[in-house]
């Protein structure tokens, strides 16, 4: 469906059943935008493993997907991206893709 597949900003939700948490980070990735990506979890595995592994811009582990500190890259992957998004320091690594991910502990 378009609604899991673009980039839609407004109020929307788009809920799949995956079979296993691999199967959840394939259907994460499998678009051709990377704004930002989150996940619910008690497993601190599986926390780490999404952060490594999700094609986004921005990560977070049991936290909100928008609000985000200012200071810090602000910035999609693949098809999110355009032009400079970077400030201070980072403005240097243009080329380089840095990922910022939060946690909660639960």
């Amino acid at each position: 469906m378009p609604v899991a597949r673009e980039e839609i900003f407004g109020l929307c939700a788009a809920v799949i059943r995956a079979d296993d948490f691999d199967h959840a980070l394939m259907l994460a990735n499998d678009s051709e935008f990377g704004l930002s990506a989150g996940i619910c979890t008690t497993s601190l595995k599986y926390a780490t493993r999404f952060r490594q592994q999700a094609r986004a811009g921005m990560v977070m582990v049991n936290l909100p997907t928008a609000g985000v500190d200012y200071h810090v890259k602000f910035g999609g992957a693949r098809g999110s991206s355009y032009g400079p998004r970077d400030q201070g320091r980072h403005a240097v690594e243009f080329y380089t893709s840095v990922k910022t991910s939060y946690i909660m502990a639960a």
